[in-house]
């Protein structure tokens, strides 16, 4: 890839940190970050200390950041939208402020990819809970997972949207704005729903990112809950893999412009929350027994994401295997726990 001037919203969250580490060697990266998040106040720093980025303190959610931006970054190349509300409890606890960020910032970062001459390309960080609960979806119930009982890949791109919970709402919405200002005003855009994303820079808590806070919670001698019976199944990727996605996709614009992808580990990297207890447990003194808490909200018993038309159009399949993924989090954990440990206070 020939370089490129890019903008990574939410670019000192977790994900942009990765994508910052995956561009910023032979592109001119824009991180764009209100720094609301904790954890992300020390993802800059170590931005600014590694890398060659330019730094904006900004709310995408503010009326006038179209015309910010523009005034200062009149000329963007590439638009990765990853700044978001990004829990399904705190949608349920706060709707209007998960809309704010959801919707409202992303028709802001459109308008203002809109505004710029040469539409520049805007890639948009969905989710899997624009699919609902499932709940039409057989599955059966194994000793430690739920598995589908006939979808052998897993939820294609052809599974009906059914927005559930505020934060499926927001998303979803977002969403469907991306595809539609690629139709209407030929922003070359491509729309990713995520599943499960983990890896180094997370500092996970209860309600989201639970690979990294199960990690965390272990290792700090933190209670660690499970909510239901902890035979949720997610397909897990390593934001390293995603990275790769997004970069491919990129190099391939012209040919997957206006398409979206469900993006995950597939059926070969899922696991259940009991199977990820089981995987840690001879590298953590972990206990035998955990307390349970009700289901939650919105959450779904098993999702894993049909990759087939992303490898197709990409060339693309996960590098990282849960098992290594899981491993190099650990290590990374490990390595900056009294930094985990005064984040999450």
């Amino acid at each position: 890839m020939t370089s490129k001037k890019i903008m990574i919203t939410g670019g000192a969250g977790f994900i942009g940190t990765n994508f910052v580490k995956h561009f910023h060697k032979s592109n001119s990266i824009i991180v764009v970050d209100d720094l609301s998040r904790r954890g992300t106040d020390i993802n800059l720093r170590f931005l600014e200390e590694n890398c060659n980025i330019d730094f904006l303190k900004a709310d995408i959610t503010d009326r006038d950041i179209k015309n910010s931006l523009l005034e200062k970054y009149p000329d963007t190349d590439i638009i990765i939208h990853l700044a978001g509300q990004v829990a399904v409890t705190t949608s349920i606890t706060d709707p209007k402020a998960d809309f704010d960020s959801n919707l409202t910032g992303t028709i802001n970062m459109l308008e203002y990819a809109r505004a710029i001459k040469q539409k520049p390309i805007f890639l948009f960080a969905s989710t899997n809970k624009v699919y609902g609960n499932l709940e039409n979806i057989e599955t059966t119930e194994k000793d430690t997972r739920h598995e589908f009982k006939k979808l052998e890949k897993g939820i294609d791109e052809n599974m009906p949207l059914n927005f559930h919970s505020p934060y499926g709402c927001s998303k979803g919405g977002a969403d469907q704005y991306v595809r539609e200002y690629n139709r209407t005003y030929g922003i070359p855009s491509v729309v990713f729903r995520q599943s499960c994303i983990y890896g180094e820079h997370q500092y996970g808590i209860e309600d989201q990112g639970w690979i990294a806070w199960g990690l965390i919670a272990l290792i700090s001698g933190r209670q660690f809950t499970i909510f239901g019976n902890g035979k949720q199944v997610r397909d897990v990727l390593h934001v390293s893999d995603l990275a790769d996605a997004y970069e491919k996709a990129i190099e391939k614009i012209d040919e997957v412009k206006g398409l979206v992808f469900n993006i995950g580990g597939g059926r070969c990297n899922s696991l259940s929350i009991i199977e990820f207890l089981q995987i840690i447990k001879s590298d953590i003194d972990t206990e035998n027994s955990y307390p349970h808490g009700e289901k939650r909200n919105g959450d779904q018993k098993i999702f894993i994401s049909d990759n087939s038309k992303v490898e197709n159009a990409l060339g693309w399949r996960p590098k990282v295997g849960h098992l290594e993924g899981i491993k190099k989090l650990q290590k990374w954990i490990k390595a900056n726990i009294g930094t985990i440990t005064k984040v999450l206070g």
